[in-house]
């Protein structure tokens, strides 16, 4: 049977924990940040994890991260 292929694009922008979760960094951090409040900006700093309905999704193109 043939390897299934990561998507490439998915690898440069998630990782997984040891616990089995995805990790990703929050989008909006590039530039036109002066309109969004400090808070806002700090907030996005931090990496969030992937709802679990998305797991799915993320087990089809991440196919051998878990």
């Amino acid at each position: 049977m043939l390897k299934m292929k990561t998507r490439s694009g998915a690898k440069k922008r998630f990782s997984v924990t040891a616990g089995g979760k995805v990790k990703c960094k929050k989008p909006g951090q590039r530039h036109l940040l002066i309109g969004d409040s400090g808070n806002q900006n700090r907030r996005s700093r931090k990496p969030v994890i992937v709802a679990k309905t998305d797991m799915k999704t993320m087990k089809k193109i991440m196919p051998y991260s878990f």
